[in-house]
């Protein structure tokens, strides 16, 4: 193995330490194998020693850094600058020829810490470094020091380092179970899903896709990016099920004020499905109290009776700033922020009190196979291990034009001129990329071009800023061939 080049002090989370011994035990060993996954997925080499409420990683890379930082049951980490052998002397010295340069001209503090037994204690490094520092510097500033000497000894070694860099907190991914998330890709189901996974959940995750494809690729970037950054030690699943024919019988067969229950509810027994599957203990949604209609009190209970498992939402007292803010911190928000809202589909005012058994009669109207097929057929994606080009090839290309589309032709204004499709809009290429975002955001976009190639660049450009776009494969020669299989002729073309 390369040379290690960086020691890392790793300091538990307060809860991992207050455990039973056995507890505890099981807590670390869950602790350094996610170590381990993070430092192995991001092509680091890597040593973890643990100590009673420290671990020390040595790591080939500074890059090490931000990723401990975002693995569960860490409180925080400092970068060790030098180590020298734990004796007061020895520390005074060394410690006042590595800290005289950081505290020049600037206001400084000592702290310091020691575990174990020796002939001094933490205040006298505290007091003796801190006068040995005294003539390189503006002065001490225990309050608000501009640079913070840290010191800590431990047994036979002594560490020096600047920086305390905050953890993630919680506990150890994975040792407390697993739940199935319902993920939208918005700002609530993002987030309640990180607490669960702060609290030692491991997920899986539910998307029931309303929306098509466009809708599907913008969840899949949230649910990765969960997956990617905060869930080391754990194999996340992103179970899709296509909601179409769900809610087409939905709206067929019950009232519109109960639309928005029936299909939470509906929603919930998705979830309760894949749990039983996966051997889940619970569900979990981004629900809070009050924020839509379908989550006042009262509705929150008549669409929870049906759950089989615990339903858990973390943020039943957050409200949206608190929520967004959190999202910011995650790294979902500008994600998140681009996901269309599909899921409100009650027309005019929809029930804001109804009752279990009044949800249930409605219920009872749909057909149940409908639902079961959706599940049974859903597609299971190993978030972790998505490439880039999964996030965005097959999210690309339609091979039809749905009547209600809007179709942009992308070609230069003298191929247009020749033939088009009948309808289509024209914009060219750097036209439409200008102007884009003048666009409406309701309706469905199908570009063509030349080849297929340059409107896949735009369609994907449009789906980052939440517009469902889409390029017609094959291009030209794809929309041409598309008019011929409906008995279109050319004439209809221009």
């Amino acid at each position: 193995m390369e040379e290690q080049r960086v020691t890392i002090m790793v300091r538990l989370a307060a809860e991992v330490t207050i455990k039973s011994p056995r507890t505890r035990t099981a807590f670390l060993r869950r602790l350094r194998r996610n170590i381990s996954d993070a430092m192995r997925a991001a092509g680091i080499e890597h040593r973890t020693e643990a100590v009673w409420g420290r671990m020390f990683v040595r790591a080939s890379s500074h890059l090490a850094l931000p990723v401990l930082a975002r693995i569960f049951g860490i409180s925080s980490i400092s970068y060790i600058e030098r180590d020298v052998s734990a004796d007061l002397d020895t520390i005074l010295t060394e410690a006042t020829s590595h800290f005289r340069e950081a505290v020049a001209g600037k206001k400084f503090a000592v702290r310091a810490r020691r575990t174990g037994r020796h002939a001094f204690g933490s205040l006298d490094i505290e007091r003796e470094l801190g006068t040995a520092l005294l003539p390189f510097s503006a002065g001490v500033d225990l309050s608000n020091p501009d640079v913070t000497a840290y010191v800590e000894v431990r047994e036979d070694r002594a560490y020096f380092f600047s920086q305390r860099i905050r953890g993630a907190g919680g506990l150890p991914l994975g040792v407390e179970g697993r739940a199935i998330s319902l993920l939208s890709g918005g700002f609530d189901s993002a987030v309640s899903s990180w607490l669960l996974l702060k609290r030692g959940v491991a997920l899986d995750y539910v998307f029931c896709n309303l929306g098509g494809d466009a809708y599907e690729r913008a969840v899949v970037q949230v649910g990765k990016a969960i997956a990617d950054d905060w869930s080391y030690g754990s194999t996340p699943y992103l179970h899709v099920i296509d909601f179409a024919d769900v809610l087409t019988d939905l709206r067929a067969t019950t009232r519109g004020s109960y639309w928005q229950l029936v299909l939470k509810r509906l929603m919930y027994r998705a979830a309760c499905m894949v749990a039983a599957e996966r051997t889940a203990d619970a569900i979990v949604t981004g629900e809070a109290v009050g924020q839509v209609s379908s989550q006042t009190l009262a509705n929150l209970r008549a669409i929870e009776s049906i759950a089989t498992v615990p339903v858990l939402r973390p943020l039943i007292g957050f409200d949206k700033e608190e929520i967004i803010e959190r999202a910011r911190h995650i790294g979902t928000a500008a994600l998140s922020e681009q996901v269309k809202e599909y899921c409100a589909i009650a027309p005019g005012h929809p029930v804001t009190a109804s009752t279990v058994e009044r949800v249930d009669d409605e219920e009872a109207k749909l057909d149940a196979g409908v639902l079961e097929r959706a599940v049974a057929g859903r597609k299971v994606l190993d978030l972790r291990a998505l490439l880039p080009a999964d996030l965005a090839a097959p999210y690309l290309f339609v091979e039809n034009m749905p009547d209600d589309a809007v179709v942009i032709d992308t070609r230069p204004k003298a191929q247009y001129s020749t033939w088009h499709l009948k309808g289509a809009r024209h914009m060219e290429e750097w036209e439409l990329l200008r102007d884009f975002r003048r666009l409406d955001k309701g309706p469905l976009y199908v570009l063509y071009c030349s080849h297929g190639i340059q409107t896949a660049y735009l369609a994907e450009r449009m789906q980052r800023q939440g517009y469902e776009a889409y390029s017609f494969r094959g291009g030209v020669r794809g929309v041409m061939k598309y008019a011929q299989e409906r008995g279109l002729n050319l004439s209809l073309l221009r």
